[in-house]
């Protein structure tokens, strides 16, 4: 067992004795509210916006964290095991959390939001026969995710049901005008401009919403530094494809994309949100859509 495992090990076991010395759980904050739990800070808002103040979420990835990389520390332990229910991507994106949980010995449910989640197209992720986990860049799945966060709160908490239905019916009104405005604005981008390069694989379901054309990544997966040789076949590429821009997200160091740019006179979007909201008026879903929307019809020349 690694050092870091046994350290967990072990909070999991403090955090027991210390629940069992403070009385039987309930899964009910003190509060009256229903405490869940989310792998990041993009689900915390999409919880919030269907749970309303019924709802106290937090996220076990910060803001502006990286969800592929994260590593629970014991501090999460406790946030864990105090959830009533805990809501993650899933499509192999944020399976460190099933060992968390399963320290934890937690009976609350875990729920999978984009696990075959009806209505969608999966596409093909970075990793052989493993699909792309990054729905929620296409807002009208991003709207299908909300429907079942808002399904199971019900489950959880079918007192507050028709508090649920009533939230997810304006923040799906508000869904639909966000999806209908990016794709009158990404429209406008002219057809010679639309083929882009991403720092990771995060863009394939937006790029396919909204009629980009992705043309390669510089990293094969965040944490994995390009090879020289790597990088040589990707400015190769974006000479020969006359690739406009490439993108790249404000929690990830610009410096490889930065030197790519240098070699193929394209322009770098460096600021934009894929897996973690940011600061106003990025701070939620809507905001940070808005915004990438902004910034890639600015690139793009829409």
């Amino acid at each position: 067992m690694s050092a870091r495992r046994l350290a967990l090990v072990v909070a999991v076991v403090v955090a027991a004795l210390i629940a069992g010395a403070c009385g039987d759980r309930t899964g009910a904050a003190t509060d009256g509210t229903v405490p869940v739990v989310t792998t990041t800070t993009i689900l915390a808002d999409l919880v919030h916006q269907v749970g309303g103040d019924r709802v106290r979420v937090e996220s076990l990835v910060p803001k502006g964290g990286e969800v592929h990389t994260f590593d629970p520390t014991p501090s999460d332990i406790r946030r864990v095991t105090d959830a009533r229910i805990v809501f993650r991507n899933g499509l192999a994106l944020d399976d460190w959390l099933g060992d968390l949980v399963g320290d934890t010995g937690t009976e609350a449910p875990v729920v999978a939001l984009g696990d075959d989640l009806p209505g969608v197209e999966l596409l093909a992720g970075d990793e052989a026969g493993e699909p792309n986990p990054h729905l929620w860049m296409n807002v009208a799945y991003a709207s299908k995710y909300a429907g079942r966060i808002a399904d199971e709160l019900t489950a959880v908490d079918p007192d507050a049901a028709s508090v649920y239905e009533a939230n997810l019916a304006a923040y799906q009104a508000r869904l639909d005008a966000l999806d209908d405005e990016a794709r009158t604005a990404l429209a406008a981008i002219p057809a010679a401009n639309r083929t882009v390069v991403s720092f990771h694989d995060a863009f394939p379901y937006f790029a396919a919403a909204y009629g980009l054309t992705l043309d390669g990544t510089v990293v094969d997966s965040p944490g994995q530094d390009p090879s020289a040789a790597q990088v040589a076949a990707l400015v190769t590429k974006i000479r020969e494809g006359g690739v406009r821009a490439i993108f790249a997200e404000a929690q990830f160091n610009p410096a490889i994309v930065d030197t790519i740019a240098a070699e193929t006179r394209a322009t770098v979007v460096s600021d934009l949100y894929t897996d973690s909201v940011g600061d106003p008026p990025q701070d939620t879903y809507e905001g940070l859509m808005r915004w990438n929307v902004e910034r890639v019809v600015a690139a793009l020349g829409g």
